[in-house]
């Protein structure tokens, strides 16, 4: 048995080293999708601060497009929204 520290630089170490988060986890497809099939109500928040709200109708790869009851629909750009949550009603 043992009793000599591990050598913090052995490869043994190096290989168990934490690896940073994957940057995709092929998650917000899967998302989206459910929200789209519900046709959950969301409220989609911009990079400029506008509230948006309706249901998401399709969306792919750079875009949603966002249906709305009395108001035209909208094709947002993925790269000028903030957020997405669910709309519960609320509005602050």
């Amino acid at each position: 048995m043992s009793f000599r520290t591990p050598n913090p630089l052995s490869s043994r170490h190096l290989n168990k080293a934490k690896l940073p988060p994957p940057d995709e986890t092929g998650q917000e497809a899967q998302y989206l999708k459910a929200l789209g099939e519900k046709q959950t109500p969301v409220a989609i928040k911009l990079l400029d601060g506008e509230v948006v709200r309706g249901w998401i109708e399709y969306y792919d790869q750079r875009m949603i497009r966002l249906t709305r009851d009395g108001q035209p629909n909208l094709f947002i750009f993925k790269h000028d929204i903030m957020y997405v949550s669910e709309d519960t009603g609320r509005r602050r």
